[in-house]
């Protein structure tokens, strides 16, 4: 009898903490979106965080630019195309190195910075790769084209803002492209898409899939999923994400606008 009673006592014992992990799981995932459908920054699940930038900071630079995506802070520097310093395989066109770095204070956790750091040198491949499917580099044959991304402060998006940052920097330096690479991420979480994540969200661990496109064609030229995801939900990220990029085009393009007439206006031209 005793054992009978133990053995019931223990297994209600354990329903009930099985069922405290259930209902405390049930919350923290119900927190990222709320019942009136907004997120913890009370953004709706399609909409951007405020994006600002300055073009044409630092004169040693060919181009430059400083973007804020939200709390996500980068500085984009460009230099070139110059005259190539290593020997390539092919004459016929630029190089293009990228180097992506995130200072020490750009997080919480302060971490210091390593050369062998994996996500870094994985991220320095995506954007490099990205705009060599946009840059003419056929127009500048032995020649170089560096791309410096430092991250100022991280808070979701690092890849995408990094990107937008790099877009702008090489217009400023004024490089040729086939067209504007814009970058955007979403992630299916509680049963929705959601654009643009902070790093709250990023740390959920959801299916997150960030995106770069030739704005005017939606052609994608870098796609990256963390995570599995069914097909159906995939191609709704990928929907949002090439309708976020939309938005952001937009954006970029009034920001290149400006930028044209701030340079025209310095050297005493009218814009009327």
């Amino acid at each position: 009898g005793i054992n009978a009673e133990y053995g019931v006592n223990l297994l209600a014992f354990i329903f009930f903490i099985a069922g405290k992990i259930h209902n405390s799981t049930k919350m923290a995932r119900q927190e990222f979106i709320s019942a009136e459908g907004l997120r913890l920054d009370g953004r709706r699940a399609s909409e951007l965080r405020k994006f600002t930038c300055r073009l044409g900071l630092f004169e040693r630079a060919d181009g430059s630019a400083y973007v804020e995506f939200g709390n996500t802070k980068i500085l984009a520097l460009v230099f070139g195309p110059r005259e190539a310093t290593i020997r390539s395989r092919s004459h016929e066109k630029a190089i293009v190195n990228c180097e992506f770095q995130r200072a020490t204070f750009s997080t919480a956790d302060r971490k210091p910075k390593s050369k062998n750091d994996r996500r870094a040198l994985e991220t320095s491949m995506l954007i490099k790769q990205s705009f060599e499917a946009a840059i003419e580099l056929q127009q500048f044959p032995r020649s170089q084209i560096d791309i410096s991304i430092e991250v100022l402060q991280a808070d979701g998006g690092v890849k995408s803002a990094s990107i937008n940052a790099v877009t702008l920097a090489l217009m400023d330096a004024g490089i040729p492209m086939r067209d504007y690479v814009i970058s955007c991420n979403t992630a299916w979480i509680e049963s929705s898409c959601i654009l643009d994540l902070n790093s709250a969200e990023e740390s959920a661990r959801v299916p997150e899939l960030t995106i770069a496109v030739l704005a005017n064609s939606s052609k994608v030229v870098m796609m990256q999923l963390e995570s599995r995801i069914s097909i159906e939900n995939f191609d709704s990220l990928t929907q949002l994400a090439i309708e976020g990029c939309k938005k952001l085009h937009s954006i970029l393009k009034q920001e290149i606008l400006s930028r044209t007439i701030q340079l025209i206006d310095s050297r005493g031209h009218s814009t009327s």
